[in-house]
Formats: C-alpha cells, sequence, structure tokens
C-alpha cells in the first residue's frame, strides 16, 4: 500500500483557450509577451520530413545572449545602465543556477521591474520594502522586492535611488551570475557585451536539435471542438498529455513489457509517415517566439498534409515569476510552460499551465 503523502498527487493547473490567428482581438501574441523567461521551445510538424527555409532561418535568426559571471546587483540600478538599455528595448535579466525555494534570486523584466526574491535574514538586512513570498508558508521566510527602475521618481538625485543604490552596493552587497539578452528595433547604442566589457561576460547561442520521427499516432483534432467527440476527435486535454509523452520520447506503444509507461495514443488517431521535431534551448527571448510563431502560422500558406501542428514554450523552474509579474515557486518541479496548437485555417488552441506555488495564468 502506498504511504498517504504519494497518493497526493500536488496540485497542477492547466487553462485552455481557443482563438484565430489573424483575428484582430487576437491575444496570442500577448500571451507569448507576458512570459518572459523561457528555456526550451519546440515545435512540431506532422507530415514534414524537411524544414522550409524560412523557419530555418527564423530559427538561426535567434541570436545571442549572454552570460554575466559574478555581476553585483547595484550595476542593473545603474542610470548608466537604465538609461543604454531598460529605456531603450526589453532587456532580460535572470539569475543563473539559483534555487527560487532555498537561494536568494533576481530577475529584470522587460517592463523596468527589478524583481529580487530573497530569504528572511536578506530582506531585513537590506532593508527595501518588499512583501511576504505567497509561497513560505505560515512562518514568513521569503520576501518578495520589486523595483521599477523606470518610475519618474527613481531619477540619480532621488532619495528613491539612492537608498536603493545604497542598500543593493554597500548595506547588503548582492551578486549572481545573470543571462542577459536585449532586444530593440534598430536604437544606435552601446551593446551589452561591450558594456559589460569589464566583467566576465560570455556570449552565447541556443542550442539547436532537428529530429525526425517515423509513423507516429497522431490524434485526431477538430480546431472547433476543445472538448473532443467520441469516435470523432481527441480533446484538448488529450492533446496536451499526448504531446507531453512525444516530446519526451516515451513510447506510444502500450507494450504489457513496458516498465516505463503503458501510455497510448488518445483515439481517435492516425499514423503519420513522417513528422519533424524542432527543439531550442537557451535564454530565449518572447520577440523570437513571436517571430517563430508568425512563420508557424504561414506554414499553412500553401497546403500542407498537416491539419495542425503545435508550438511548447518551457519556462524556467527557478524564475521568480511565470506570467508578467506573478509570483512563481518551486515546490515539486516549477512547472510553467504554454504550447499552441495551430491549425490550417490558422485557428489555434492555447494551453497554460502551471505547477502548486503559481497564479492562474492571465
Amino acid at each position: 500500500m502506498l504511504p498517504a503523502q504519494l497518493g497526493r498527487a500536488p496540485r497542477h493547473l492547466l487553462v485552455c483557450e481557443r482563438g484565430h490567428a489573424r483575428h484582430p482581438r487576437s491575444r496570442h501574441a500577448a500571451h507569448v509577451r507576458d512570459h518572459a523567461y523561457s528555456c526550451r521551445v519546440s515545435f512540431l510538424i506532422p507530415e514534414c520530413g524537411l524544414l522550409p527555409e524560412v523557419l530555418k532561418s527564423t530559427i538561426a535568426d535567434f541570436g545571442e545572449y549572454y552570460l554575466v559571471r559574478n555581476l553585483p546587483i547595484h550595476e542593473l540600478v545603474a542610470h548608466e545602465f537604465i538609461d543604454a538599455f531598460v529605456k531603450k528595448g526589453s532587456c532580460y535579466a535572470l539569475a543563473y543556477k539559483t534555487k527560487i525555494d532555498q537561494d536568494n534570486t533576481a530577475a529584470l523584466l522587460p517592463n523596468g521591474k527589478l524583481i529580487l526574491s530573497v530569504d528572511k535574514d536578506t530582506y531585513e538586512e537590506l532593508g527595501l520594502q518588499g512583501r511576504p513570498s505567497r509561497y513560505s508558508g505560515k512562518k514568513v521566510m521569503r520576501y518578495i522586492i520589486t523595483v521599477d527602475l523606470t518610475d519618474a521618481g527613481f531619477h540619480p538625485e532621488s532619495k528613491k535611488h539612492n537608498r536603493v543604490l545604497w542598500a543593493l552596493k554597500e548595506k547588503k552587497p548582492l551578486e549572481f551570475d545573470f543571462l542577459l539578452a536585449w532586444y530593440n528595433t534598430g536604437a544606435e547604442g552601446s551593446t551589452l557585451m561591450s558594456y559589460f566589457s569589464k566583467n566576465q561576460i560570455q556570449a552565447l547561442k541556443p542550442k539547436i536539435t532537428f529530429s525526425t520521427l517515423r509513423d507516429l499516432q497522431c490524434p485526431v483534432l477538430q480546431s472547433n471542438d476543445l472538448q473532443g467527440k467520441p469516435e470523432e476527435s481527441c480533446s484538448t486535454e488529450e492533446l496536451f498529455e499526448w504531446l507531453g509523452a512525444v516530446l519526451n520520447q516515451v513510447s506510444l506503444d502500450n507494450k504489457s513489457s513496458s516498465f516505463l509507461s503503458t501510455y497510448c495514443c488518445p483515439e481517435p488517431n492516425t499514423v503519420v509517415e513522417k513528422a519533424f521535431l524542432c527543439t531550442i534551448t537557451g535564454f530565449i527571448i518572447p520577440e523570437k517566439i513571436i517571430q517563430l510563431l508568425e512563420q508557424l502560422c504561414c506554414y499553412f500558406g500553401e497546403p500542407k498534409l498537416a491539419h495542425w501542428l503545435t508550438l511548447t514554450v518551457h519556462g524556467f523552474a527557478d524564475s521568480p515569476v511565470s506570467w508578467r509579474e506573478s509570483e512563481h515557486g518551486f515546490h515539486k518541479g516549477g512547472e510553467n510552460l504554454y504550447n499552441f496548437v495551430i491549425f490550417r485555417n490558422l485557428d489555434y488552441w492555447l494551453h497554460m499551465a502551471v505547477g502548486t506555488h503559481d497564479d492562474c495564468p492571465p
């Protein structure tokens, strides 16, 4: 008999919605923009053996991101940095290899909000205003501090700026290894590499892998029916579960001899001769994901055998936020991800999933 704690699965939340990619009020791009920190992007195209050149170039254009070692966090609140990057584009920074439920950690959102998630001792030493973490339990042991670097009152001569700078530079200096990326639309000026040239900075490129899946069982889907119908089409939840199995290379054979999985593809299903799978890992910003999503929609501009394709995006498990500024916790897995199913007619399904320590996605 299983222990009681193993019988209780942690709470997970899956939100599903339907839309059309060309509808003027479609929110698909907004949902991508609201999810700032992504570590893995995968797309699956059934009935595809060779990736079109336009998609290859879109992936190649994902560009570089940077790893800066031992970066004092007060350098992110310096007005030289704010003026050069925060106010001239979308700047992303995320503490690297920190554990959200154990360590101090930090993140800079593209809207200019600096988020610090710190333990009780650090919070008291800093002396900055914050709030208790929603996920620290009855005895508060973690606090969240938010500093708006674009606030009109946060100028170099202001008391607010001087206090934050003093707290982070002198009273309780904090430093992290940071992942950094900056997106701007052609503005002239400094680059992250040159700005942090005195620091230990390294330019990195996303890792890209391609594979072709043979004789893949795929669920039959109807774009106008999220719930599915027996013997006609599968539901959005069934598709989401199937996709998780495919992306994790779980066998769909349901063999009794398998000790790993007895999962099988939901019914009704069809077997496709080949499917193209691409996975991109790294520090991937929303602007690049939106460009990829647009090209995947354009894939159906010419007749294709595929009835649909998918785009799946995983967030960092130890990020301080998931969507927008919603606090994110790890609990048992730190899940925060979303998935698009794009149909021939450009209808789409959107799944947004989080684990126990998260708000409901927007």
